[in-house]
């Protein structure tokens, strides 16, 4: 951060987050016992979040940025990105006005979308609707066919989608190709600019996505124009996942400014700074415009 925190310059360490739960956890652990981190910033899957948790609980703050399944967390673990129903609500309130009565659920074979799934359905049938099929697929090993082949027999007017990364451009690449792209509409609880850009962008005006922040917002805080600045126009595309790091970082740098970081009263105090909020986006091309 520019300046420092407390006059103390501010360094990352990077773990590579690719990889399996435990691997991650492991890198996690040795750098908390040796002391190189004070606090973490997290963004990758649910199934890491849990395994990286249980080795900073009670020990160093713990920020995790995306989108995450709600429920509790260990000690000094907080949460900066929407949970379930901040995400869905949007989508099942903002879209049910079309008469969309037959819904499906199809996820990654995780705890991420098993609680998507969870909160989705009664949402639906709040609303008045029924949900007619719901799929997990291998994360990591999605087959499209077989789920379109479902979505076309289930006769589903609507999907919610909480497949992640190239599973779900590999999904929707399939899915543009299928003749239902126009037919089905399709809310992602995953899908950001970087995603958009790998599904060679959508045309259809029935692709959503569902997050709290989207390049095409207003650039308020000059975010977007530093970015800009900095990297030129061959930068990579800035999406929600990007930005919730970004501005975890900064959330956590904040905190520690203005008191030590304590692990005891960290949830609290990002409590107070932060509210995530649900939106709903429709794919433009290669862009995502808020509805």
């Amino acid at each position: 951060m520019r300046g420092g925190v407390r006059g103390r310059a501010m360094s990352l360490a990077v773990v590579d987050a690719g990889r399996s739960p435990d691997a991650v956890a492991a890198d996690v652990g040795m750098l908390v016992s040796a002391g190189s981190v004070e606090a973490m910033v997290g963004l990758h899957t649910s199934d890491v979040h849990r395994a990286v948790e249980r080795v900073t609980a009670g020990r160093v703050p713990y920020l995790f940025t995306p989108p995450h399944e709600g429920g509790d967390r260990l000690e000094g673990v907080a949460l900066s990105g929407p949970g379930p129903r901040d995400q869905l609500q949007p989508v099942v309130h903002g879209l049910m006005t079309r008469r969309l009565d037959r819904w499906a659920l199809v996820g990654s074979d995780y705890i991420w979308p098993h609680a998507v799934h969870a909160a989705a359905a009664p949402l639906i049938r709040a609303a008045g609707a029924d949900v007619v099929s719901t799929v997990l697929a291998p994360l990591g090993g999605v087959d499209p066919e077989p789920i379109i082949a479902e979505l076309r027999s289930s006769r589903a007017q609507a999907v919610i989608l909480s497949l992640v990364g190239r599973d779900l451009a590999t999904f929707n690449r399939a899915f543009a190709e299928s003749g239902l792209q126009q037919q089905v509409m399709r809310a992602s609880c995953a899908l950001d600019e970087t995603c958009l850009l790998e599904c060679d962008g959508d045309e259809s005006g029935e692709l959503f996505s569902a997050m709290e922040w989207f390049a095409a917002d207003d650039d308020e805080d000059g975010f977007i124009g530093r970015y800009s600045a900095r990297w030129g126009p061959m930068a990579p595309p800035l999406g929600v996942y990007a930005r919730g790091c970004y501005s975890g970082l900064h959330l956590v740098a904040q905190l520690a400014e203005h008191a030590p970081l304590d692990v005891h009263t960290f949830v609290d105090r990002v409590g107070r700074h932060h509210a995530p909020s649900g939106r709903l986006a429709r794919a433009e091309g290669t862009r995502l415009v808020p509805v």
